[in-house]
């Protein structure tokens, strides 16, 4: 994962990501990345939970 962190307290999922740091270009370079989950990942503590996260911004 690239600038995500998840936490899970009870039933409530956190995700947090620092919108301050980019990572390059997408592969279409339409896009600059933020965080990804780079695919979808298990929650904490719940793996038969997924999340799959991309933030970015137009180049």
């Amino acid at each position: 994962m690239k600038n995500c962190e998840m936490k899970l307290d009870g039933n409530i999922l956190t995700i947090t990501v620092n919108i301050s740091k980019e990572f390059g270009k997408s592969s279409s370079g339409k896009s600059i990345i933020i965080s990804s989950t780079e695919g979808n990942v298990s929650i904490p503590e719940k793996e038969d939970i997924k999340v799959g996260l991309n933030v970015y911004r137009k180049s």
